[in-house]
C-alpha cells in the first residue's frame, strides 16, 4: 500500500497483479469481505485499488464531501499513473463514483464494469431508489444485502467492526442529500462511450435489479447480466460467477498494442 498525494487529499493505493490495468473502486460496506476478490481480480489484471477518502480512516478536506470530488480525484489519479486503456470497475457506491468518471471523461477508459451501482434513480420524487438500511433492524438491512447467509458480526474483529461503523459514516457523508443518487446524473449518461458491463444479483434487496435494465438503455454500448443466487454484493456471494462474468466481458478485452 502506498500513500500519495492528489490535489491536497491523500490517498492510498494498494497495486497488485499483472496484466492489462484495471481501477477498482470499492463499495460501502464489509471491506473485509471483499478482500478475496480483490486479490483475485489482481490474478487477471494489474489492480489499481484505492480506499477512498474518509473511509480509510483520515477526516478528508472540509470542501471535499461530495461523490463528484471523489470522482475528479480518480480521474487525477489516472492521469498521475498515466494510465490509458484502463477497465473500471466500480461496486454499488463504487460504481456511482465510476459513472460519475465516466460521463466526465471516457479518455483513458477501456470499458466500465457496474457491480449493482448506485448513483442514478428513475421515476419521480417519491419513487423508491434504494431501500433505506439505516432505517431497518440490523438483520433485516443485512437481508437486503445477501441472497444467503448474512455476515456474523459476532465474529469480526474490533478492526473490522469500528471499519463497518466507519463506512457508514462515510457513506453518510457523501451520499445521502439526496439519499444515494445525484439527480443530474440520469441525464448525462448518453456521455459514457466506453462499453458498459452491468453485473446484478437477482436478489438483491438494496438496489433493485430493475434499475439495471433501466441503466443499461440509457447508455450507448451497455449490457446488463444478472447472477442467480446473489444479493447486493455477487463479489462475496458468487465470487467465481462475478469473476468468470468480467472475464468474458468488455473489461477483460485487451487493447492493442498493450503488449498483453
Amino acid at each position: 500500500m502506498e500513500t500519495i498525494d492528489l490535489a491536497g487529499v491523500q490517498l492510498d493505493l494498494d497495486v497488485q497483479g499483472s496484466g492489462p490495468p484495471m481501477l477498482y473502486l470499492h463499495p460501502e460496506h464489509y471491506a473485509h469481505l471483499h478482500a478475496p476478490f480483490v486479490d483475485r481480480l489482481a490474478e487477471r489484471w494489474t489492480l489499481y485499488a484505492p480506499r477512498h477518502p474518509g473511509f480509510d480512516g483520515r477526516t478528508p478536506p472540509s470542501d471535499f464531501r461530495r461523490v463528484d470530488d471523489l470522482a475528479y480525484l480518480y480521474l487525477d489519479l489516472l492521469d498521475h499513473l498515466g494510465l490509458e486503456s484502463v477497465a473500471l470497475l466500480g461496486a454499488s457506491f463504487g460504481g456511482w463514483i465510476a459513472l460519475e468518471m465516466a460521463v466526465r471523461s471516457s479518455a483513458r477508459l477501456k470499458a466500465l464494469g457496474l457491480i449493482a451501482p448506485l448513483g442514478v434513480k428513475f421515476g419521480g420524487r417519491s419513487a423508491r431508489g434504494f431501500t433505506d438500511l439505516s432505517a431497518l433492524p440490523e438483520a433485516d438491512a443485512a437481508h437486503c444485502l445477501f441472497a444467503g447467509p448474512t455476515p456474523d458480526h459476532a465474529i469480526f474483529s474490533d478492526a473490522e467492526m469500528i471499519a463497518v461503523a466507519r463506512d457508514r459514516q462515510y457513506l453518510a457523508y457523501y451520499a445521502w442529500k439526496p439519499y444515494l443518487h445525484n439527480p443530474a446524473l440520469a441525464r448525462w449518461l448518453h456521455r459514457v462511450a466506453a462499453p458498459v458491463h452491468l453485473l446484478w444479483g437477482a436478489q438483491d434487496g438494496y438496489a433493485d435489479p430493475a434499475l439495471g435494465g433501466a441503466l443499461a438503455e440509457r447508455m450507448p454500448a451497455a449490457r446488463l447480466e444478472i447472477l442467480p443466487g446473489a444479493g447486493h454484493y455477487p463479489q462475496i456471494e458468487r465470487p467465481d460467477d462475478t469473476l468468470a462474468a468480467l472475464a468474458a466481458g468488455p473489461c477483460a478485452t485487451v487493447a492493442p498494442n498493450s503488449g498483453d
